[in-house]
C-alpha cells in the first residue's frame, strides 16, 4: 500500500520548486537584459564610428559584422543553453564595457580633430616693457609714463593695444611715435621714453638693434590679441580630388603654437591626390625675398624668416608670390611639437645625405651617419636645427628638415598607425595648428585608408648665394641674407606646375 505524502512535505517541496523557478526567472531576465544592453551599446558604438566620418565603407561594414558576431555569441549562450549561461553573461558584460570605453575614446578623437583643425586664428602677444631698474612693477605704476610706440609694422595691433590700455586705465596715455621697432628700443635705452608698447614677436629685431634689450628690460604688462584669418576653404572632399598646396611652418618658440613668431622652417608641400605625388619645397630662412601681406609694405625686401612676425598669412602670401602658386592651407608647429610628435610615432627613419655631428646650436650632441638613421624626437630636432657643422650651412639644413618631414609623412600614412590614432591625435592636438577643416581632414584620412595607396614624396630646395643687405624689418642694419638663384627658382616653379597639372616628376634622381 502506497505511503501518502504529508501535507507539510508537499508544501516544502513546492516551496523549493518555487524558489528554483524564481532563480531561473531572474537569471533569464538578466540574460535578456544583457542581450538588449549589448545590442543597444553596439548600435551606439556604430553610430559614433560613423559620426567620426574617417573610415571608408569597407571598414564600417567589417566593424558592423564583428559587432553582430559578438552579439550572436551572447545570444547563443543565453537563448540556446542548457544551464544558466553564466559565462555568456560575464562575456556580454565585458564586451559591453569595452564598447562603452571605445565609444568614449572615439568621441574624444572627434573632439581632438576639431581642436587641431580650423585654426585660422592669429595670436599676437603685446607687451609693455620698462628698463630693468625702473621702479614700476605694474601697468598702473606706469600710467603717467611716456610710452614709445611705432605704427609702421603691425600698426593695427599696436593701436588696439594702446586703445585697450587706455580703456583699462581710464586715462589717455602720453605717446611718442617712433619710426620702427628698432627706434623704439633705442628710445627706451636713451631715456627718451620710459616704457614701450610692442609685439613680442619683434623682440629679436629689437635685440639686433640694441644689444642687451631683452636682458636689460622688464615686461610689466601683457595682453593677447586674437585675429580671425580667412584662409583655406573648399568642400570636404576637395583635398581628395584637386591639387592643393600646404605651407608647413616651424616656428622658433616653445610656447603656444598659434603665437606670431619668426618661421625658421619654411616648407611648401605641393600635393596631387590623383597622382599621389607630393613635392616638398624648402626655402631657407635667410632668403632675401619681397614681402606680401596685410601688415607689410607690398614688395618690400626682407629675410623670409621675418615674414612670420607679421603673421602666418604674410609668410603664405610671400611664398605664394615667390613660387607663383596659391597657398591656402597651413600646418604650424613649434620646436616642442617636433619632439613630441616624433616620439609618439615611435621614432622615424630619416635619410641623411652626409655624416656629421650636431653642435651647440641644436642643444643636443650626436653623430649622424650618412644614409638611413632612426631618430627619436630629440634627435630629429637636433638633425633639423644643425647648420654650423654642414658644409652648405643653411641650405643643407633645409634639406635635412625636408628629410624629417618626409619621414614623418611616411610613418603617419602607414596603416599600422590606425591602431595608435587616438594617442597620436591626443598629442598632435596640443602641438599642431592647421586651417584645414575637420571635414577635409576626415576625408583625407578616409581616402587613404580606403586606397592604402603608396605616395611618391620628392624634395627640392631653393639655393642661392650669401651676402649682406638692408631689410624691411631692420632698415638701418646690414643683415646676412641669401640671394635666391633665379635659375633654380624658375626650375622649382616648373616642378610645382608639373605636380599641380598631373604630370610625373623625374624618378630616382635629385630634383636640384
Amino acid at each position: 500500500m502506497a505511503k501518502k505524502r504529508r501535507p507539510a512535505e508537499k508544501a516544502g517541496r513546492s516551496s523549493k520548486n518555487t524558489g528554483r523557478y524564481s532563480k531561473r526567472t531572474a537569471t533569464n531576465r538578466f540574460g535578456s537584459f544583457c542581450l538588449i544592453l549589448q545590442a543597444a551599446i553596439s548600435v551606439i558604438f556604430m553610430i559614433v564610428v560613423m559620426l567620426l566620418n574617417m573610415l571608408p565603407m569597407n571598414y564600417l561594414a567589417l566593424i558592423a559584422m564583428v559587432l553582430l558576431f559578438l552579439w550572436c555569441i551572447t545570444f547563443t549562450t543565453q537563448a540556446v543553453r542548457r544551464k544558466r549561461g553564466t559565462g555568456g553573461k560575464i562575456y556580454s558584460v565585458l564586451i559591453t564595457c569595452v564598447l562603452l570605453i571605445g565609444s568614449y575614446y572615439i568621441a574624444e578623437t572627434y573632439n581632438l580633430i576639431a581642436a587641431i583643425t580650423g585654426g585660422n586664428v592669429r595670436v599676437d602677444k603685446m607687451a609693455v616693457a620698462v628698463m630693468a631698474e625702473d621702479p614700476a612693477q605694474t601697468i598702473e605704476d606706469a600710467m603717467d609714463y611716456q610710452f614709445g610706440v611705432q605704427f609702421q609694422q603691425g600698426g593695427d595691433n599696436i593701436q588696439t593695444a594702446v586703445t585697450n590700455l587706455q580703456e583699462e586705465l581710464n586715462t589717455t596715455l602720453s605717446i611718442t611715435e617712433c619710426d620702427s621697432v628698432q627706434a623704439q628700443a633705442q628710445s627706451l635705452f636713451n631715456g627718451e621714453v620710459q616704457a614701450v608698447i610692442y609685439n613680442e614677436a619683434y623682440t629679436e629685431l629689437m635685440d639686433d638693434a640694441v644689444e642687451g634689450f631683452s636682458s636689460n628690460t622688464r615686461i610689466i604688462y601683457e595682453m593677447t590679441i586674437r585675429t580671425e584669418l580667412n584662409l583655406g576653404g573648399g568642400s570636404d572632399d576637395s583635398l581628395t580630388k584637386e591639387p592643393f598646396t600646404v605651407y608647413i611652418s616651424g616656428i622658433d618658440t616653445y610656447g603656444e603654437v598659434s603665437e606670431t613668431s619668426r618661421s625658421d622652417v619654411n616648407i611648401i608641400a605641393v600635393v596631387n591626390p590623383s597622382t599621389r605625388q607630393i613635392l616638398l619645397i624648402t626655402t631657407p630662412r635667410d632668403s632675401y625675398v619681397p614681402l606680401y601681406g596685410p601688415d607689410v609694405q607690398q614688395g618690400a625686401m626682407d629675410k623670409l624668416t621675418h615674414a612670420g612676425v607679421y603673421g602666418i598669412e604674410t609668410s603664405m602670401e610671400t611664398l605664394g608670390e615667390l613660387y607663383e602658386t596659391d597657398i591656402n592651407y597651413y600646418v604650424r608647429l613649434n620646436f616642442t611639437s617636433l619632439i613630441d610628435i616624433v616620439d609618439i610615432l615611435g621614432g622615424i627613419d630619416v635619410n641623411s645625405e652626409y655624416a656629421f655631428s650636431t653642435g651647440d646650436e641644436s642643444g643636443y650632441v650626436m653623430e649622424v651617419k650618412e644614409g638611413l638613421n632612426h631618430f627619436n624626437g630629440e634627435q630629429a630636432l637636433a638633425f633639423c636645427r644643425e647648420r654650423h657643422n654642414l658644409e652648405d650651412g643653411d641650405n643643407q639644413r633645409g634639406k635635412n628638415q625636408q628629410a624629417v618631414i618626409t619621414g614623418m609623412l611616411k610613418k603617419v600614412i602607414s596603416p599600422t598607425m590606425l591602431l595608435r590614432a587616438g594617442t597620436i591625435m591626443n598629442q598632435v592636438s596640443k602641438d599642431v595648428e592647421m586651417n584645414v577643416s575637420q571635414g577635409q581632414l576626415n576625408s583625407l584620412i578616409r581616402n587613404q585608408l580606403g586606397s592604402n595607396a603608396d605616395w611618391t614624396i620628392q624634395s627640392v630646395a631653393l639655393t642661392g648665394t650669401g651676402g649682406e643687405d638692408y631689410c624691411y624689418s631692420a632698415s638701418s642694419q646690414l643683415l646676412y641674407v641669401m640671394y635666391p638663384d633665379e635659375t633654380e627658382l624658375q626650375h622649382i616653379i616648373e616642378l610645382a606646375n608639373i605636380v599641380e597639372e598631373g604630370g610625373t616628376l623625374p624618378q630616382g634622381e635629385s630634383l636640384n
